[in-house]
């Protein structure tokens, strides 16, 4: 078995623990005066390289994860990595000084822009570029569209069209019954994806991905001394994973004042706290899919790319409603009327681009065209 604590892990886990520890042992000089503009700029920039630096340390461990496990328990593992570092972020916006009431609704919606038409975009346009059409599991690709359609349109539609608590915000019964009716969902979901139905989420042909994930009586390999090195490798590679999560978490509170300030001082629009949120969480993932559509295991790309903003939605949703509870701040989910439309066409326009079983580049450009669109009016509304 190849060595786990590589020296690039090392030096990689080191420098990340040195600046949070730093950071956290000046806390009170750094982030409770008055920011100056170049000073907050340096700040923001040495939290978002060492958070984007724990959050690739994340798809690392998590991806190699992926390959002792197999699919879709391997895909599965990254997405809530990921998705628990963007209620992190999300949750310590909320709380920071700055009132951002919607913070949950700008984050979830820049997920599904960012990710089912800017990822899945160049997925389907550098795939088919080396590939021509890919193959892919229809059938598992449409449940993750009705998961969308009753979790992203209960979530981000309804408040709009409810009397709740005025404003497009929910009662607190209606808050605790939709939190529980979301989780309730999801996990069902997950629960038929890693059981009986998991085959819907494979390849459909034989090829790269069965070779890269095989399944526990297809190993050749039998013998107790591997299947101890194998256990143990897991262990480890979980324990990497937790020592990678967690300086996300430390330095999250830091990161969200920065932001806040910096949005406010440069007048930017509001939704770019939720865009900023979502491309710092979601550029290793998204990296991550547009290397399995180059790899030909497109798949594997709508594994991470649809089950990012299902898992998004599923885990979000809940623990913003929460924290809105217990700490009486305004929550706010419903989508103005340009976003509203915006979501619209994005699921028609997914719909149609999987109810095939291959990929056609065509259809890639008009999602990238869609995101473009959206980007525009973010700053041109």
């Amino acid at each position: 078995m190849k060595i786990i604590l590589n020296t690039k892990t090392i030096i990689r886990l080191l420098i990340i623990w040195i600046i949070v520890i730093g950071l956290m042992l000046f806390d009170q000089q750094i982030f409770r005066t008055t920011f100056s503009p170049i000073g907050a700029f340096s700040i923001f920039i040495v939290l978002l390289a060492t958070i984007l630096t724990a959050s690739f340390g994340v798809v690392k461990e998590a991806d190699e994860l992926a390959h002792k496990l197999g699919e879709p328990f391997g895909t599965l593992i990254l997405t809530l990595s990921i998705v628990t570092i963007e209620v992190v972020l999300i949750a310590a916006v909320m709380l920071g000084p700055a009132e951002s009431p919607t913070i949950g609704k700008d984050s979830i919606f820049s997920v599904m822009m960012i990710i089912i038409n800017l990822v899945v975009g160049l997925c389907i346009l550098l795939g088919s570029a080396q590939y021509k059409e890919q193959e892919y599991n229809a059938q598992g690709t449409l449940s993750y569209f009705s998961m969308i359609v009753i979790l992203g349109a209960t979530s981000l539609l309804l408040p709009n069209f409810i009397q709740g608590a005025g404003n497009g915000s929910y009662t607190t019964l209606q808050a605790i019954f939709i939190s529980t009716i979301t989780i309730l969902v999801y996990m069902a979901f997950l629960y038929y994806q890693l059981k009986d139905y998991s085959h819907l989420y494979v390849q459909p042909e034989k090829g790269k991905l069965e070779i890269a994930y095989p399944k526990q009586d297809q190993n050749p390999i039998h013998d107790d001394s591997y299947k101890s090195q194998s256990k143990k490798e897991i262990w480890i590679r979980s324990a990497l994973l937790i020592l990678m999560i967690l300086p996300i978490v430390l330095l999250s509170h830091q990161m969200a004042v920065v932001v806040d300030y910096g949005i406010a001082t440069a007048k930017l629009p509001v939704a770019l706290g939720g865009i900023l949120i979502a491309i710092i969480v979601f550029t290793p993932e998204s990296i991550n899919a547009i290397k399995a559509a180059i790899n030909n295991e497109f798949q594997r790309s709508i594994n991470l790319c649809h089950g990012a903003f299902v898992s998004t939605v599923g885990l979000t949703v809940p623990a913003v409603l929460l924290i809105g509870l217990l700490k009486g701040k305004l929550v706010l989910f419903g989508l103005t009327g340009t976003e509203t439309i915006l979501f619209t066409m994005t699921l028609l326009l997914s719909l149609i681009s999987f109810l095939g079983k291959r990929t056609t580049p065509i259809l890639g450009i008009i999602h990238l065209a869609l995101f473009a669109i959206y980007m525009m009016l973010v700053f041109n509304p």
